[in-house]
């Protein structure tokens, strides 16, 4: 089957998430800036979790436009991206409302690290749907950026525990790494 249903049911549930997420944010009690203050690790959370929705987005958006063709085996793999996306709200609620606190940092490493690893498992099950030749196959070669990704998660889920800060200082600098769409997709189809 083609992915056009795929695709539609992806970006239905990435669009719930992010509306899930704005609505959580709460408006400031009191006026001016000080009011803003209490509200901060909220937002920033929400910023930075809002990116990494639109980078899967992005990413899957390009991974499909690769594929030619999907099976049960696709849509499962993609089901269980899906599955740990879904929990990204919450992650990011509470690692808000906690001030960045040690188990919550966990938590949403944890999230990332779980998604970034089905996302492999999504991209392992289109090229074992259409075969070694595939577009994707050659697209995603040996995958250095998605394997970086992930070992630097699993660090972050330490120092989550041993510095809170730096833990999340890799998951931003992980999402700055996949801000630009990836390119070898890109090249591989011409997209502009």
């Amino acid at each position: 089957m083609n992915t056009a249903r795929l695709e539609a049911f992806s970006d239905g549930v990435i669009a719930i998430l992010i509306t899930i997420m704005v609505l959580e944010l709460r408006i400031p009690q009191g006026e001016g800036w000080p009011a803003l203050r209490s509200t901060a690790p909220i937002f920033l959370t929400y910023v930075v979790s809002f990116v990494y929705l639109g980078i899967y987005w992005v990413n899957h958006h390009h991974l499909l436009y690769a594929t030619e063709e999907v099976r049960g085996g696709v849509l499962w793999a993609n089901l269980h991206l899906l599955f740990w996306l879904s929990l990204v709200p919450f992650a990011t609620g509470w690692i808000g409302t906690t001030g960045f606190a040690p188990a919550p940092t966990a938590l949403y490493g944890a999230v990332l690290l779980m998604a970034g690893f089905a996302y492999t498992l999504l991209q392992a099950s289109i090229v074992a749907c259409q075969g070694r030749n595939a577009k994707v196959k050659a697209a995603i070669g040996g995958d250095l950026k998605g394997k970086l990704s992930l070992v630097l998660y699993a660090v972050a889920l330490v120092f989550a525990f041993l510095d809170r800060w730096v833990s999340n200082a890799i998951y931003v600098a992980v999402a700055m790494i996949w801000l630009v769409p990836d390119r070898r997709i890109e090249s591989i189809l011409d997209l502009k």
